[in-house]
């Protein structure tokens, strides 16, 4: 009998957060999420040893990583400024001035309270002081101290799960709870440095293990299809609202990211990926053709996108359909499908359960499926989502129930716990052919999240006169400044930006993303010597005040 082979997939992704005037991180998540999430992430799955995964890390996720790890070496060892303000306070000797203290108040607290700052009465006792002192318009009452250990606590509450009762120096200082010296905090700082030098060679420990494969997504995390063909989004949505004309040279700028994520994968892991997750899974016929050209044996991408290219709610027709991959017309690359219904259930659902009720209703979905594919030959299971930022909002950062989960899984007859690449190796079938792939992304099958309403696409047009400017100057440009010129095209290619303006995402948030893309804008015009348009004055998108969620993932099932 042949087993049901399940996949977990786990997207590793950040965008570029560097100021592009600056040179400081605007925002602190590369960071925080590699000492919490991508620690903990692998650490898991080395601690079953049966256990096997795919991750997916983006190239610029992994030079902002390595960038980080050299930057606090430097610090640490020639006395270098480090370019992440939350770090240079956490590092900072001297007392802190009033606009650092607003600072670190506005920003120490930014994690799940109830799993990462509640349970730890020292961490919670600075909450109430801030709670307490902006109530009576007292915080002058707030001494240095109290900010030494919310800045040091703050880093605490980011830990990674499997260190806080491990390691030494993460044990004492969560144990002993408040007046931290600065030698505390700089021996944290090391220890982030290590963690952040450490996470490229334990995820290639995996991989040699042959408990892990490890994909990559296009360099800067570039919404394909649109880059392709603006048109790919009325595949879906008939009347979106789409830029006048194409984005110029598009073909070629999807190549040049391509070519650069596989770069950056053989510098951080050793050898090229034969396995790529196109940037929110976003895919059209053209895309996948672009992987296959280079070489990819597979790609993924959301349940929804097959929906609309069978023409049918394939689980109200015949579900076993998304239990395979696809071949896309007459491409060398395979696509796999995400369940829509498990990814969310570990997305959404699952961090309000008891741990081991999670498990059991994980393995009860799994028994469903294997029902349904029982004579099905060879048939496959893809759980496809964020690695990062559900974790925050289960107990102990979803340890527990991670390592029960796999283990459950890998101790059950019925199931194959496997890699996409390992998958296909024992296969050796031929994979059904879909005629036509309907452009889409994981995100409701469609490609509204990153175009047609009216903010996103004015981001497309701004973005559009920007390559036009570089292109009439690149002639005149020396080498230097046209890879600077491209390298910030590339940034502002990324899909983040849109993926934030607009109504539905709160207000301070969307700010960052806007300002920072401008910025990022406004640097093309800078290296290549022209003015700066006034638009890049201009607010794109201001999100919305009474925003609820933050944005960071969205649930489809």
């Amino acid at each position: 009998m042949n087993k049901l082979s399940v996949v977990f997939y786990w997207h590793m992704h950040q965008p570029f957060y560097r100021d592009a005037v600056s040179q400081e991180y605007i925002l602190p998540w590369v960071y925080l999420h590699a000492m919490k999430d991508y620690t903990d992430m692998a650490s898991i799955v080395k601690a079953c040893p049966e256990a096997k995964v795919v991750f997916n890390f983006v190239p610029s996720l992994s030079i902002q990583i390595d960038h980080y790890a050299q930057a606090i070496d430097a610090w640490l060892h020639r006395n270098e400024a480090m370019p992440d303000p939350l770090l240079q306070l956490l590092a900072k000797e001297d007392a802190y001035t009033e606009v650092e203290r607003a600072f670190l108040m506005s920003t120490c607290f930014r994690l799940n309270h109830e799993r990462n700052m509640l349970g730890y009465p020292s961490y919670n006792r600075l909450w109430q002081m801030k709670e307490q002192v902006e109530n009576h318009q007292a915080s002058d009452y707030l001494d240095n101290l109290f900010f030494c250990d919310l800045v040091c606590w703050y880093h605490l509450g980011w830990m990674a799960q499997t260190l806080r009762d491990t390691h030494p120096l993460v044990s004492r200082l969560m144990k002993e709870g408040r007046d931290f010296s600065i030698r505390d905090r700089h021996a944290l700082i090391s220890l982030i440095g290590e963690l952040m030098h450490d996470i490229p060679k334990n995820y290639r420990a995996l991989v040699e293990g042959g408990q892990a494969e490890i994909s990559t997504t296009p360099y800067a995390h570039p919404i394909m299809p649109l880059m392709l063909d603006f048109n790919t989004a009325r595949e879906t949505i008939a009347d979106a609202n789409i830029p006048a004309e194409s984005y110029p040279d598009g073909e070629a700028r999807a190549v040049d990211h391509i070519r650069l994520a596989q770069e950056v994968h053989a510098k951080n892991f050793g050898d090229e990926a034969s396995g790529c997750w196109p940037a929110e899974g976003a895919v059209s016929q053209k895309t996948v053709e672009l992987l296959s050209d280079a070489g990819f044996r597979w790609c993924a991408t959301g349940e929804a996108v097959l929906h609309h290219s069978l023409k049918a709610n394939i689980r109200a027709t015949d579900v076993r359909q998304l239990y395979q991959p696809w071949r896309v017309a007459d491409s060398e690359t395979v696509c796999f499908f995400r369940d829509d219904n498990l990814s969310d259930l570990l997305g959404f659902e699952y961090s309000r359960w008891d741990t081991q009720h999670a498990v059991d209703n994980f393995m009860h979905e799994l028994s469903l499926i294997r029902e349904r594919t029982i004579d099905m030959k060879n048939p496959v299971v893809s759980i496809i989502m964020d690695g990062e930022n559900a974790w925050e909002h289960y107990h102990e950062n979803a340890v527990p129930f991670l390592t029960n989960l796999y283990q459950a899984i890998v101790d059950h007859d019925d199931y194959d716990m496997t890699t996409f690449s390992d998958y296909l190796d024992a296969s050796q079938q031929v994979a059904p052919k879909l005629d036509h792939m309907v452009a889409g992304s994981w995100v409701y099958g469609n490609l509204s999240t990153w175009i047609g309403d009216q903010a996103k696409t004015r981001a497309w047009e701004l973005l559009i006169d920007a390559k036009k400017a570089l292109d009439s100057q690149l002639n005149s440009l020396d080498e230097v400044q046209s890879e600077a010129a491209l390298e910030q095209l590339r940034i502002c290619e990324g899909s983040d930006w849109c993926w934030w303006f607009g109504d539905y995402n709160a207000g301070d948030v969307v700010r960052d993303f806007d300002q920072l893309y401008r910025r990022h804008l406004s640097k093309i015009y800078e290296i290549i010597g022209l003015d700066i348009p006034q638009e890049l004055q201009q607010t794109i998108s201001e999100g919305n005040e009474d925003a609820s969620a933050d944005g960071t993932m969205r649930k489809n099932s």
